[in-house]
């Protein structure tokens, strides 16, 4: 007989944003009359630019005429697209990346996952706490992350995120073979500066130690000063997998599109102390389990390079982030402590009178008709946090932050 792989059994039940629907159906159906707006989940609001719209069109009609017509693309991405990704994403910071070291996927959420099947199951993994859900799970469903004891995964190392410690995490006391890293960091809001970066890039050098680094909203940072890549850090590329993302920054969570950086330098070992090459075992496992990205999509995210495409993504990108400011402003006019926001579309929130996530997110949602995300959803660290979007239209914003005023006062 065929016998499952019981580690999926590990996990919960649903996956996080699947039980927030859930309860949010149940209430539409219980209040058919309310109006809810929804701040909880990281999806998009506005529509794709025109650039990406017009590059869109123009790739169909390619695929209509024989002529033009293109069947399976290469498994990493066509050249045309990689090579604008090392040209506007990296060079202008000084990085010097090869178009081979790119490979384009269909969102990073795909690879954030499955990035993790190029080294053995037995690995460490560290954390911060909160955290995507994504990071754990996957690593959960290889046999990667232990049991879960007291709310946390016995073989995952946890690396606390607070306000006490700045959002900043400290580094682990001891050797951890896998780090995940994300910033702007999903949920918090927070941004991590280059010094504090060059301790995790000097730390995985020193006790080799593979990085996988999640930069899929650096499109939102403002600060000048804040690294949007871990390859601005000397000796990164030695020690680094990042990953981007289309989706927030072009509105492509429809569209699916983005990319991962696996540099050439980078190499993990066997039990044996061979060193092997992970930009060429990537392009392997890409090869047998992918075909590639849509050849539509990757003329959009090409679209964005242009000199249209940038001023209408920063277009969308500044809507957004004026949704931020206006929440940010609004809550701690409320006296909420607030967190994010600046650097990033998420919005941090600490529960006031040490309510639990759960049940501020449920009063947020029956008294007021507001969506929210619970933080303990993301981790042991959140517990007493919410997490709202500015991915929101400005009228739900602007609706729902007199909704808050009125509810909390």
């Amino acid at each position: 007989m065929a016998l499952v792989n019981e580690h999926f059994l590990k996990l919960p039940n649903n996956y996080l944003f699947a039980d927030i629907a859930k309860k949010v159906n149940a209430f539409k159906v219980s209040h058919p009359k309310a109006s809810v707006i929804s701040l909880g989940i990281g999806d998009v609001t506005q529509p794709l630019c025109p650039a990406v719209i017009e590059a869109m069109h123009k790739a169909v009609d390619e695929m209509a005429n024989k002529e033009t017509f293109r069947g399976y693309g290469p498994e990493q991405g066509y050249q045309f697209l990689r090579e604008a990704i090392v040209k506007n994403d990296f060079l202008p910071r000084g990085i010097h990346l090869d178009p081979s070291e790119i490979f384009v996927n269909d969102g990073a959420k795909s690879d954030t996952g499955n990035i993790q099947e190029l080294v053995r199951w037995d690995n460490s993994i560290g954390v911060t706490d909160p955290i995507y859900p994504v990071y754990i799970d996957s690593n959960v469903m290889i046999g990667r992350a232990g049991v879960v004891e007291d709310g946390k995964w016995s073989n995952v190392v946890y690396m606390p995120c607070t306000a006490e410690n700045n959002f900043t995490p400290q580094l682990p006391d001891k050797r951890v073979d896998i780090i995940y890293l994300c910033y702007p960091n999903n949920p918090t809001g927070t941004v991590i500066t280059k010094e504090e970066l060059r301790k995790w890039v000097n730390y995985a050098i020193k006790n080799d130690t593979l990085i996988f680094y999640d930069a899929a909203y650096e499109a939102y940072i403002q600060d000048p000063d804040i690294p949007h890549s871990i390859y601005e850090i000397k000796g990164a590329r030695k020690v680094a997998i990042e990953f981007h993302s289309y989706s927030k920054t072009a509105g492509f969570t429809g569209i699916r599109c983005g990319y991962t950086v696996v540099p050439k330098e980078l190499t993990a070992a066997t039990l044996g102390g061979q060193r092997v090459d992970l930009n060429h075992l990537w392009y392997r496992r890409q090869c047998t389990k992918f075909n590639g990205t849509s050849y539509v999509s990757q003329c959009a995210a090409a679209a964005i390079y242009t000199p249209e495409g940038k001023q209408q993504v920063k277009a969308t990108i500044d809507y957004y982030m004026d949704n931020a400011k206006l929440m940010y402003r609004t809550l701690t006019e409320l006296g909420l402590e607030v967190y994010g926001g600046r650097n990033a579309p998420y919005l941090w929130v600490k529960t006031p009178d040490g309510m639990g996530s759960w049940k501020f997110f449920e009063q947020m949602l029956y008294e007021a008709h507001v969506v929210c995300t619970p933080g303990v959803g993301f981790g042991p660290a959140g517990e007493g946090y919410i997490r709202l979007t500015a991915f929101g239209e400005k009228e739900d914003c602007l609706e729902a932050m007199e909704r808050l005023k009125k509810w909390l006062k």
